[in-house]
């Protein structure tokens, strides 16, 4: 958990380890309605659509991501903005990592602005992302 008067632009977010297995695709596609093929049907991902297997959702990605930066906030303030863009997929039983740091730091409003990503193996920023938090100690 932050402390305000201790964070400083450059700051790392703890990152995360993150890999779905099939059952979560299934689990997680069913919990939002989500019946494309292409999370939970191996033959018809890559036979029809021609993926080398099962993708993860962007939804899914984006979660792990707002995880990641309210496990770093935790009871210390609340998350006002947050965004992501998937931009590369990524694959059942894939790790992935998701982290960030402190972009900026707008002291009279107490809030923080933070810089985020999730990578692939290779290292390749698949998910680019922000937030805004505002912190109350």
């Amino acid at each position: 958990m932050p402390q305000f008067a201790k964070l400083k632009v450059g700051d790392a977010l703890p990152e995360r380890r993150r890999t779905a297995d099939t059952v979560t695709l299934f689990m997680f596609n069913a919990a939002i309605w989500n019946p494309h093929r292409i999370h939970y049907d191996h033959p018809y991902t890559t036979e029809v659509e021609h993926h080398p297997a099962l993708l993860i959702d962007g939804p899914l990605i984006g979660d792990w991501l707002s995880q990641t930066v309210l496990e770093w906030l935790g009871e210390d303030g609340e998350l006002t903005f947050f965004r992501y863009s998937n931009r590369k997929a990524a694959y059942v039983n894939d790790e992935v990592v998701t982290g960030g740091n402190v972009a900026a730091i707008d002291a009279d409003k107490r809030e923080v602005t933070l810089s985020l990503f999730v990578r692939d193996k290779d290292g390749d920023n698949i998910t680019p992302g922000g937030a805004r938090v505002r912190l109350r100690a």
